[in-house]
């Protein structure tokens, strides 16, 4: 079993980077509803701020705020990722998925980086505002529906 090292620090924004098994996939666009109120009803549950998110058809980024005193984000990204497969079929699942009763949907880990300044700050919330772009799914980040950007009326120019 793996031991994560995770920061001792609360308050401080996290970003995520969280995908799903299949790659090339669309399901997260598709279900972009499901999502949502997985994220709704966890949030509701065990409170987070969201600094920004977008939703790339089979992948997520984001940055959160956690309450001070708080580090529980791996419980919030396992409720967010259970709820939102409840209801799906499931994926390609091998013998490691049916003990730890998982579908097969998401990769089994997510990504962090405990954000160190304001220019790492900076340069992540860039990087999740034009991810749709460097993927080719749009040419400006405010084409992208599944953006924070909309929420934010964020003007970030590429550099």
């Amino acid at each position: 079993m793996s031991n994560y090292r995770r920061p001792r620090i609360t308050g401080a924004p996290i970003f995520f980077t969280v995908n799903l098994a299949k790659r090339n996939s669309y399901l997260l666009v598709r279900e972009i509803d499901r999502l949502r109120e997985a994220v709704r009803i966890t949030k509701r549950e065990r409170p987070f701020d969201i600094d920004t998110w977008v939703v790339l058809p089979d992948h997520l980024h984001c940055i959160w705020r956690l309450p001070l005193g708080d580090r529980d984000y791996a419980t919030r990204w396992r409720l967010i990722k259970s709820r939102f497969s409840r209801g799906l079929p499931p994926g390609h699942l091998r013998q490691s998925h049916i003990r730890r009763q998982e579908c097969g949907i998401w990769q089994r880990r997510f990504w962090e980086h405990h954000i160190r300044d304001e220019a790492d700050y900076q340069a992540h919330l860039r990087y999740c505002c034009f991810n749709p772009v460097k993927h080719g799914l749009v040419e400006r980040p405010e084409d992208w529906d599944y953006s924070s950007i909309h929420r934010d009326h964020l003007l970030l120019t590429n550099g």
